[in-house]
């Protein structure tokens, strides 16, 4: 089963969030994989993906027939599939911190989840902002500048070089510069700023807003 080739089933890359974080994290480490892409906001697409995932919700990984499903879970399965990846922190309390961070924001920030669901070539700046809104970017920007302040002066990336917490931020990255461009306000020192960029400028990044822009312009 391990030696099969990957099959990571996604939705439409303007949209699935959570699709973009296994895959981001795919690309960057090297890990082929076959694309498999289910569209969203269809009558069929619940029956679509029911397909390959028994929980009905993409992103699905399979490794040969073996399927795993959820983001964060797909993160974990990889990281003990490869941990010369080296996907989480090797340093013990950086590892610990970078799972927090992950496991915040795989449970947390319903209200910026909700009121801005990733549209990733949008620019739609949001005006007035919802105070539980701004609290949930306040809490991220803070978190963020202690990630890069106490673990990230290897690299650009929250714990220096990219692991599985930069992959689970990469969609609130999106959310900030289509609906919050201005993290100013919200108390950001230039930190989220210049992460926000750093993740925009991964080449893994432009390749999926390069297929999120083929989508949209095949849709009917």
């Amino acid at each position: 089963m391990a030696g099969q080739r990957y099959r990571l089933v996604i939705g439409n890359k303007n949209w699935s969030s959570w699709s973009l974080r296994p895959w981001l994290a795919m690309r960057r480490l090297g890990l082929p994989f076959e694309e498999i892409n289910v569209r969203l906001r269809q009558p069929d697409s619940k029956a679509e993906i029911l397909k390959f995932s028994p929980a009905g919700m993409v992103p699905l990984l399979l490794d040969g027939n073996f399927p795993v499903w959820d983001s964060l879970a797909i993160l974990e399965y990889l990281a003990d599939r490869h941990p010369e990846k080296a996907l989480w922190p090797a340093d013990i309390e950086a590892r610990a911190r970078a799972r927090c961070a992950a496991a915040e924001m795989h449970s947390g920030f319903m209200p910026l989840r909700r009121t801005c669901s990733m549209d990733i070539l949008a620019v739609a700046p949001l005006d007035p902002v919802p105070e539980d809104v701004e609290a949930d970017v306040r809490r991220i920007v803070a978190l963020w500048r202690e990630c890069r302040s106490n673990y990230g002066s290897g690299g650009p990336f929250l714990f220096g070089n990219f692991t599985a917490a930069d992959a689970m931020y990469a969609p609130v990255t999106s959310r900030f510069r289509t609906y919050l461009p201005d993290l100013a306000r919200f108390g950001d020192d230039g930190t989220a700023a210049t992460y926000v960029d750093a993740i925009f400028a991964m080449p893994e990044m432009y390749e999926w807003i390069a297929g999120a822009k083929a989508q949209v312009a095949a849709a009917p």
